[in-house]
């Protein structure tokens, strides 16, 4: 067989969360989304019920072109982990690694705990900076070595 499926980049993704209000600040305070969409339109208006299957009592965010939903329907005080089944972590790029000493200095501000910005070498090329999210999806930055 020869044929492939010809993909682009991610158009969106969805995280199940615990907490929608605590994530929706976390990702709207913390790493700049928007709230693109936060319910659906009026009970009378044709798309409604196609709007409120798709968005489950969540909502969808947007940085750029990347849409996020977050879908509250993780019990409360479940975590994530990724040593199960599904993702593994979320990596944002920024520019430089300039910008991931901002970043630093934000998550101190905010309170939020990182590690160590970490050069990955030649291999990658890149400059990673890890933290966590509310339910505890680790968050990367990178930028890129050069």
């Amino acid at each position: 067989m020869t044929d492939r499926i010809i993909v682009g980049p991610i158009h969106h993704l969805r995280l199940t969360v615990t907490d929608l209000n605590r994530s929706r600040e976390f990702y709207t305070q913390v790493l700049n989304f928007e709230v693109a969409v936060d319910a659906p339109p009026p009970a009378d208006h044709p798309e409604h019920a196609l709007v409120d299957e798709a968005l489950q009592g969540g909502i969808v965010l947007i940085n750029g072109t990347m849409l996020m939903g977050l879908r509250p329907a993780a019990p409360t005080g479940d975590q994530f982990s990724e040593n199960r089944v599904g993702l593994d972590h979320l990596s944002f790029s920024v520019n430089s690694r300039d910008d991931l000493e901002g970043a630093v200095k934000i998550l101190d501000e905010r309170g939020v705990p990182h590690g160590e910005i970490k050069d990955l070498g030649s291999a990658f090329g890149l400059f990673v900076l890890a933290f966590r999210d509310p339910d505890n999806i680790q968050i990367e930055l990178t930028a890129p070595r050069a």
